[in-house]
């Protein structure tokens, strides 16, 4: 085994053991309290440059598949668990979390008391951190001191796509705006028989006008939606124009391109089991988030948009409607992916707003 420290930009040390590639990586140190699922986690762009500690003590319990990836590759930095399960049992299982992790380069470290660490970051917030071997306490020093620089990452670039695709389909007309996409999200718009046709997050409103769609969905994404100007810029070209879904990151910048502001959160929301009320129904759902960012509610008297959904924990806004034209976004996950898939419907609701768009003219 090999001896590895986290190591916190307030200067707090973590010792454990090293698993996967074993080499030094930095991060934003999170923290998710699901139960299952850390496969469609670790493969979740919005995860990206960021540093998973799973609340759940033992991880890996039953291996990696080829069915539950968001992705092609992960986007996570690593992962900190309490106890890593190097003999997995499941009928699914193809191979060991820790084998796949070396596959894609990924560095891990397990035997750290993760309900100490959960209470440190609920105390202080997440931070930047690095997973290493054992270092000096000068070296460590050193490492803190890089830790509290502040770097700027542009992350929607980082996991959107390049050059746009297109998923065909014999229903309605869908451009799906990348900006860290899982492909749940793909996979509910083509079972419902959608032509998709996936754009980077800076394709411009003149360019998805002449695609001719039906509706435009903004997926899920990492990072601080204040930093995507470009598609915030799209979204308030096109607002008037087109029936509009946003989803975690794209629910952010969806209010942000109505005139709404956001706040960072001090530890963020990443979990399967948040629950949210509907307002309209007062009908409570279960939910999935993985989100840094909320949406204030100080502007929103200003503006033409509604709370639909409240997150139940702290009664934050969870989702959002226009008032006269055809927008809507949830902070959460509708697709589940892991999780319930309680708020599947929002799927159809999104069908159904262009279906009466198409009838109105």
């Amino acid at each position: 085994m090999t001896k590895g420290q986290l190591i916190l930009a307030d200067g707090t040390v973590f010792y454990g053991q090293l698993f996967g590639a074993k080499q030094a990586i930095q991060g934003e140190v999170v923290f998710n309290t699901s139960m299952t699922g850390y496969q469609e986690i670790l493969t979740d762009p919005a995860y990206y440059g960021q540093i998973i500690m799973f609340t759940t003590p033992t991880i890996g319990s039953y291996g990696i598949n080829r069915d539950d990836f968001e992705t092609i590759t992960p986007f996570a930095s690593g992962i900190i668990v309490k106890e890593l399960s190097d003999e997995p049992s499941n009928f699914r299982n193809e191979e060991t979390l820790e084998n796949f992790l070396q596959s894609y380069e990924m560095t891990g470290i397990s035997g750290i008391d993760t309900r100490q660490l959960m209470r440190h970051l609920q105390m202080n917030g997440t931070m930047n951190g690095t997973i290493t071997q054992a270092v000096s306490e000068e070296e460590t020093a050193q490492i803190v001191n890089k830790l509290q620089e502040h770097l700027e990452i542009n992350s929607v670039e980082q996991t959107s796509i390049a050059k746009p695709y297109v998923v065909p389909g014999r229903g309605k007309r869908i451009v799906l705006i990348d900006l860290g996409m899982k492909h749940g999200i793909l996979r509910e718009l083509t079972k419902r028989d959608c032509h998709v046709t996936v754009v980077p997050y800076n394709y411009t409103a003149e360019e998805i006008t002449r695609l001719k769609p039906d509706g435009i969905l903004l997926s899920s994404g990492p990072g601080n939606p204040l930093s995507v100007k470009e598609t915030i810029h799209t979204v308030k070209e096109l607002k008037e124009q087109l029936p509009i879904f946003g989803i975690g990151l794209g629910h952010q910048i969806l209010a942000i391109a109505h005139g709404a502001t956001v706040k960072k959160s001090k530890t963020g929301y990443r979990g399967t089991s948040y629950p949210v009320k509907q307002l309209a129904t007062n009908q409570t759902v279960m939910t999935t988030q993985n989100n840094n960012y909320l949406v204030s509610e100080e502007r929103l008297a200003d503006i033409n948009l509604e709370i639909t959904h409240i997150n139940l924990h702290d009664q934050t806004i969870a989702g959002l409607k226009h008032k006269h034209l055809p927008l809507f976004s949830v902070q959460f996950y509708p697709e589940g992916s892991p999780g319930p898939e309680d708020s599947i419907h929002l799927f159809d609701h999104f069908l159904q707003l262009i279906a009466n768009r198409k009838r109105e003219g």
